[in-house]
């Protein structure tokens, strides 16, 4: 099953390649990086990725949508949330980190489910979709098929979280291991929220 992540230009770099360590240990799963044109997309800190064009996409696979400074203006951007809104429907699961939820919640697509988001934009996020069932304290959320994850680095637990869910937790435990990385087991235990005193 192909990952599909869609990039944009100011896409925030630890959303993706957070995720991307964790999913790129999976066999038998393709990344796959797109944008709406094509060509090369450049993250908030200078990181250029090239893209193949969205049109490409196996849309049954495994949608990532990162967040990002970039998601400011494209959440007012119609074509790319009917292009979003597209590759969602199709997709097997969709996962989104940080501000990506408020892209996919532009879509309609969260209406009615629950979801999460980054934290210290959790007021502007929850601003554009009073229909989504918000979660103020959660690393991430599961709802059906949609993966959606709080603040940069909480993209790597929700990846994980995605490996338990599919292949069990044991696999997950060892890519954890193998990456040196401190998996927060618990997706509502949501540390930043406490400090962000999201109400």
């Amino acid at each position: 099953m192909d990952i599909n992540i869609l990039l944009f230009s100011d896409f925030e770099t630890l959303d993706v390649f957070g995720p991307v360590e964790v999913l790129g240990r999976l066999e038998g799963y393709k990344l796959r990086y797109f944008s709406v044109n094509g060509g090369t997309v450049i993250s908030r800190q200078g990181t250029e990725v090239i893209t193949e064009k969205l049109e490409e996409a196996d849309f049954s696979g495994i949608l990532l949508v990162p967040g990002g400074q970039g998601t400011r203006s494209l959440v007012n951007d119609n074509v790319f949330i009917e292009r979003l809104k597209e590759v969602a429907v199709k997709s097997t699961y969709c996962l989104t980190v940080c501000t990506g939820s408020a892209l996919l919640a532009k879509t309609n697509l969260l209406n009615d489910k629950k979801a999460t988001s980054n934290k210290r934009a959790f007021e502007w996020v929850k601003s554009l979709n009073t229909n989504v069932n918000w979660q103020p304290c959660a690393r991430w959320v599961v709802d059906g098929k949609f993966y959606t994850s709080s603040g940069v680095s909480a993209g790597i637990d929700m990846a994980l979280g995605f490996v338990a869910d599919r292949i069990g937790e044991g696999k997950a435990k060892e890519i954890a291991h193998s990456i040196e990385y401190v998996w927060n087991l618990d997706r509502d235990n949501d540390l930043f929220a406490k400090l962000e005193v999201v109400k």
